[in-house]
């Protein structure tokens, strides 16, 4: 039964090694990272970046930043956003959600 169960992860892992779908999914952490920091080089903040992958579909991309930015028009941060999320993922979400936190 081991022998099944390990042959069967092989196959798998060669199936998925030739997709994007396996470099995301394993890679997704700092590829999330590297958005952090390009956005915090291009904003002066650092957001968090989060990200979800489900039924093999990369779905969907959620930066929050702790407080809105002065100065900056959301038309302006949504391209540079979407720009930075897809160099850094190498490939565009279904959808970007773009947030700011607001304390009491």
């Amino acid at each position: 039964m081991k022998i099944r169960e390990l042959l069967a992860s092989i196959v798998l892992a060669i199936a998925l090694a030739g997709c994007g779908a396996a470099d995301v999914v394993m890679n997704g952490l700092s590829y999330s990272k590297a958005v952090e920091t390009d956005l915090e080089k291009t904003t002066g903040v650092k957001p968090d970046v989060g990200f979800n992958w489900r039924n093999g579909s990369f779905q969907t991309v959620t930066v929050t930043f702790p407080r809105l930015l002065a100065g900056r028009s959301l038309d302006e941060l949504a391209g540079n956003l979407r720009e930075i999320v897809t160099k850094e993922f190498k490939e565009a979400p279904d959808k970007i959600v773009l947030a700011f936190e607001f304390g009491k």
